[in-house]
């Protein structure tokens, strides 16, 4: 059974690893974000109670 032979398979792995690792992910991490973070606190909203006709 070729699953059990871990030698191709191993090396794929480690090579995929190592490029998403060492090249692709450093040019992704590079971009800068279109929309950062504010450092404003969030404003909660005022509830208002409701006035029900029947109580």
């Amino acid at each position: 059974m070729p699953q059990l032979n871990p030698s191709p398979w191993f090396f794929i792995m480690l090579a995929s690893w190592l490029t998403f690792s060492l090249i692709i992910q450093p040019k992704l991490l590079a971009f800068i974000t279109m929309n950062p973070p504010s450092n404003k606190t969030p404003e909660t909203p005022k509830a208002t109670p409701w006035t029900w006709p029947w109580t």
